[in-house]
């Protein structure tokens, strides 16, 4: 949706972390946020709480904000789209759409209107288990507000139909006026502290900072005269893709930096032989993690207390970080690194120090273009903030789109790769526990999470353990068609019955090697979300 590509192509919540308080009704689907996102989770539950806020909850698993819900609609994992259309389908059927919005600001509703037409809720709940007369309060319940909030997270995103996950999510959105508003908003929750910064900067295959097209040939031209430098213009390639360029040597070196491959992607035994068959491998991280046991060189960085710099959060809000303590041994900021093999490399990085990385960054970026040092010396600024009198977006779009109107995307419900069989009848999804983040090179390190959560654990339903004669606590062996794990079992309510659930922060049980490499075609991201497994007494 080019109208909201900025926002929704970098992850950006469109919206301010604020505002979920003082909002009418919350949808959040895919996101474990009480778990995930405490703080963001806090403020849905005092919005219901405190303020009135109506939640609709749009998950297979009964995660935390399921208490708070007024109504939870629990959908067969990976039937997004088609949960989403069905909305839309009795919104428009109901004529409860913003019809004056839709009219004014935006374009594609006829082709869009014309593919909803076959989701009727009785459609969708054979497609996704939701139903038909839950579906119905929801939408009636989102549509009847006069602001109302999504949020999502991985558990949108990381599917073969990610992106559609997405661009339905901004359909619902634009149908009921709910984009370019306070308290409105399509608000995806970031999984890591500087994600939204990192893509800022450029740490994508086919931008520059600021999102600017490395085909551009204008953009790219105005960066090679900043850099003095020429610069390629083709599109790189994504992670999954340079693994399998490991494996063709079409890859010959990787430089890692701040990330663990080796128990965070998927099909993790293809991703070892990958690693493997490198020319040489660089790994730049605070600790020994995984995947730098594989690396022919390591170099030690600094962790966030230890350096200057900027932190972009998931409401776009750049801020400071200072220096508290000095680094141990040899270990620099990732930037002083950089520059430094650099200047070795033949190209001089003469930076002084973090603000003069800062200084630069605002002349190619513009919508960095206001933000400096002594201006977010107390409080951040939310990006667009293109000039030095500018006080920052606290919400995108309020008058018009970037395109102008804003695009609806027809969109058709495809199922997920792998569904259950004979030989894998159950459904597997990963994601989080509140005890722990992401691949654990930190929290396991840490004595006070690991007592709270010491060893991973596989969710099971109560009757699915009856079938399979299991028992709480008992060890049992999850397997894919990719591998197998042996993990201790926890029977909870939490997953339907036929689906399992697993973290991967343990390297012990890397629930990785089980899930399923198969890709979402534009947004290139795997589909950890839902893979088919096989569960039994180990």
């Amino acid at each position: 949706m080019a109208g909201l590509a900025a926002a929704f192509g970098s992850g950006a919540m469109t919206n301010s972390i604020a505002e979920i308080e003082h909002t009418e009704v919350i949808l959040a689907t895919g996101t474990n946020t009480t778990e995930n996102h405490p703080i963001v989770g806090m403020m849905v539950k005092r919005a219901v709480r405190q303020n009135g806020a109506k939640l609709i909850v749009i998950d297979p698993r009964e995660i935390d904000l399921v208490k708070y819900a007024d109504i939870w609609l629990r959908q067969r994992h990976g039937t997004d789209v088609a949960v989403l259309n069905g909305l839309m389908n009795v919104i428009i059927t109901e004529k409860l759409f913003a019809k004056e919005y839709v009219d004014a600001r935006t374009e594609g509703f006829e082709a869009m209107r014309k593919v909803l037409e076959q989701y009727t809720p009785e459609y969708v709940e054979k497609i996704s288990g939701v139903p038909a007369e839950d579906l119905k309060k929801a939408a009636r319940l989102y549509a009847g507000a006069n602001k109302a909030a999504i949020l999502y997270a991985m558990g949108i995103t990381q599917h073969i139909s990610g992106t559609d996950n997405v661009k339905s999510c901004a359909n619902l959105a634009m149908l009921c006026g709910n984009l370019g508003i306070e308290g409105g908003g399509v608000n995806p929750l970031r999984g890591q502290n500087n994600v939204q910064g990192a893509c800022d900067m450029g740490a994508l295959p086919n931008v520059f900072p600021a999102y600017q097209a490395v085909t551009n040939d204008e953009l790219r031209q105005k960066f090679e005269k900043a850099w003095d430098a020429k610069l390629d213009g083709k599109v790189g390639l994504t992670i999954m893709e340079i693994m399998e360029g490991a494996l063709s040597k079409k890859i010959r070196a990787l430089y890692v930096m701040g990330e663990n491959p080796m128990l965070s992607d998927p099909d993790l035994s293809h991703v070892e032989h990958a690693l493997k068959n490198l020319d040489i491998l660089v790994v730049q991280d605070i600790f020994l993690n995984e995947t730098a046991q594989y690396a022919d060189v390591v170099l030690p960085s600094a962790c966030f207390a230890e350096k200057d710099g900027t932190f972009t959060n998931t409401e776009r809000r750049v801020q400071r970080i200072r220096k508290a303590i000095n680094a141990p041994g040899y270990a620099k900021a990732d930037w002083e690194i950089i520059a430094a093999l650099s200047d070795r490399m033949g190209y001089p990085m003469e930076y002084k120090n973090a603000e003069a990385i800062m200084d630069e960054i605002r002349t190619v970026t513009p919508s960095y273009g206001g933000i400096t040092y002594e201006r977010i010396e107390k409080d951040g600024l939310q990006w667009p903030c293109p000039t030095p009198d500018h006080q920052g977006t606290r919400f995108l779009h309020k008058d018009r789109f970037t395109r102008g109107l804003g695009l609806f995307h027809a969109i058709d419900y495809i199922p997920p790769d792998e569904m259950p069989d004979k030989d894998f009848p159950m459904v597997l999804s990963t994601g989080r526990v509140l005890y722990h983040y992401h691949t654990g090179t930190m929290t396991r390190l840490s004595a006070g999470s690991t007592e709270r959560y010491p060893e991973s654990l596989v969710e099971i339903n109560p009757a699915d353990a009856a079938r399979m004669k299991i028992k709480d606590g008992q060890m049992v062996k999850v397997a894919t068609r990719r591998g197998a794990v042996k993990v201790k079992a926890l029977i909870s309510e939490r997953p339907y019955e036929g689906a399992v659930f697993m973290n991967f922060h343990f390297h012990e049980v890397p629930v990785n090697q089980l899930t399923n490499p198969a890709l979402d075609p534009i947004g290139k991201i795997p589909e950890y979300k839902v893979c088919a497994a096989r569960v039994e007494a180990a």
